[in-house]
């Protein structure tokens, strides 16, 4: 792969975040407590490695052709019981933005919560805040990381 359609690489992490965030994806426990969500579509797959609980963090690494292509790193955490504020995440997770097609909209709200995210940068290189309110207390943040990878070293190996 000489150069990366970047629509596509977004068409593939919106699709590929959407099981997780219905509740549907497979999740493997590993050895080491981490747990592992996989998505496979086409030349793509996606690996998806954390450790859950208060706080959580992971990688998520998605394959061209089984060659590394794109990666983020995670990290946040909840003040509230995590049950009920990562229900609420999952289902802002479900409408995902322009500006932020692998993450949440700007804003959605639902009852008393608000889910609001900001992105800098794009798919090839960003960084991803996220809040979510109970009114005006926060009760959850996380920072992801992200962008391609190994784009230098591709066809060297």
């Amino acid at each position: 792969m000489n150069s990366v359609d970047l629509d596509e690489l977004k068409k593939f992490l919106m699709n590929a975040n959407m099981p997780h965030a219905t509740g549907t994806a497979k999740t493997v426990k590993e050895n080491d407590g981490s747990r592992t969500i996989e998505f496979i579509e086409g030349d793509y797959r996606m690996h998806d490695n954390f450790f859950g609980g208060e706080p959580y963090g992971g990688r998520l690494v998605v394959f061209y052709q089984e060659q590394p292509l794109f990666l983020e790193v995670y990290y946040g955490q909840t003040t509230r019981p995590a049950d009920t504020v990562y229900d609420f995440l999952r289902e802002a997770l479900q409408h995902p933005g322009e500006d932020n097609p692998f993450r949440g909209p700007a804003e959605y709200k639902k009852d008393n919560l608000t889910y609001k995210s900001t992105t800098e940068g794009n798919v090839a290189n960003h960084t991803v805040k996220e809040f979510i309110y109970d009114g005006d207390e926060e009760i959850y943040w996380a920072v992801v990381i992200g962008g391609l990878v190994d784009q230098n070293a591709r066809g060297a190996m």
